[in-house]
């Protein structure tokens, strides 16, 4: 997968501009993750998948972020919504993800109101942040029903797909609303994600749901930060500031800073990665529910990812002076994306605060965790 992931990393990366213009990823991008199978790849191996472990599924994400990261947040979105396939139904499974082809997207938050019919619910509602949406197949959404948070998996061509994804960053992710009016689901296409994972579940199934979509944004944040660095090496090399015979590399005050934002990066990471393998260990080595404590690291982790990568790449774009700041360089829109993807619900201070409450003893809600 990761040797897939650098390839399609550098069709992202050339395809950036007119993944951003289109407001969802390019035609020619979907086409690559396609042929690579690198939208579902969360399978069960019934469903066609090939079974990695947490990490390998987020690095995978994160190598294609450093080429652009609305396709690297988009092949996380695709990668977490792929997970649930083992939590539908039989039937519904095979439904979903029995075409080689399909993908899926998935917003969990309960925006819609269900009815009991007969064989299944009637849901009508409106989701926001549905990423991925115009390249899938299928989507994910949550939705009450007689006060119980339950998920639906839709056909996206029975929903109204609204263009309302007009934003500072992250615009290629096309993460637009959609609308279900008195849409008819089936019931062996209804579940619950908080119910916790199926009898007999494999490790990934076991990992950390809420856990795994948290990280799923820092990967691609922490891809993103990475692709800055990068750009900015290339920039820095051939950049000389205005009255100055030196390049922008050969200023000791842009290699102190570098050297700082890189260590910066580096750390974070490590924390990241490590704490993933921790709730892996803890997944594989028994069918009871990963501890709080490593559920809570791990959230830490995620959050701390997002918001250094978010750090890392302002200083690189700091560093960028004047020409950072043009449509043509790609640092501003690294800037952009990186400062939206600190607004996500899974990574916000928010995150930090019931990490706080959980490291400090305090009484906490967990069910989310």
């Amino acid at each position: 997968m990761l040797s897939s992931a650098r390839k399609v990393a550098a069709v992202a990366h050339e395809l950036a501009e007119e993944t951003e213009r289109g407001r969802q990823l390019a035609s020619g991008l979907v086409d690559e993750l396609k042929a690579h199978d690198l939208l579902r790849i969360g399978l069960t191996a019934d469903l066609g998948g090939v079974e990695p472990t947490a990490a390998e599924i987020l690095e995978t994400a994160e190598t294609i972020a450093t080429g652009d990261a609305s396709a690297g947040w988009c092949v996380s979105i695709a990668a977490t919504s792929s997970l649930l396939g083992a939590y539908l139904p039989a039937k519904g499974a095979q439904e979903v993800f029995g075409d080689p082809t399909s993908a899926a997207a998935g917003v969990w938050a309960p925006r819609a109101k269900g009815s009991a019919v007969d064989g299944g619910v009637r849901i009508s509602g409106r989701w926001s942040f549905c990423s991925g949406v115009r390249h899938s197949d299928w989507i994910f959404l949550g939705f009450i029903q007689d006060g119980a948070v339950r998920t639906a998996a839709f056909s996206t061509a029975e929903l109204d797909i609204l263009d309302t994804w007009k934003t500072s960053g992250l615009r290629g992710t096309g993460s637009t609303d959609v609308v279900a009016r008195e849409a008819f689901v089936p019931d062996h296409r209804l579940f619950s994600v908080l119910d916790g994972p199926p009898a007999g579940a494999r490790t990934l199934q076991r990992f950390p749901l809420f856990g795994f979509f948290a990280a799923s944004i820092a990967a691609a944040a922490l891809g993103n930060a990475r692709g800055a660095m990068t750009e900015f090496i290339e920039l820095a090399t051939v950049r000389k500031p205005t009255g100055s015979s030196r390049s922008t590399a050969e200023r000791p005050a842009t290699q102190s800073a570098f050297a700082a934002a890189e260590a910066s990066l580096r750390a974070a990471r490590g924390l990241y990665y490590q704490a993933i393998d921790d709730a892996w260990q803890a997944a594989a080595a028994s069918e009871e529910p990963v501890s709080v404590e490593l559920r809570t690291s791990l959230r830490l982790a995620c959050t701390h990812a997002v918001r250094t990568s978010a750090e890392v790449v302002r200083a690189v774009y700091d560093l960028g002076g004047g020409s950072a700041i043009y449509e043509d360089s790609p640092l501003q829109r690294r800037f952009r994306d990186a400062h939206t993807a600190t607004a996500h619900f899974q990574v916000n201070p928010a995150t930090f605060e019931l990490s706080g409450r959980l490291l400090l003893g305090l009484p906490t809600e967990t069910g989310q965790w």
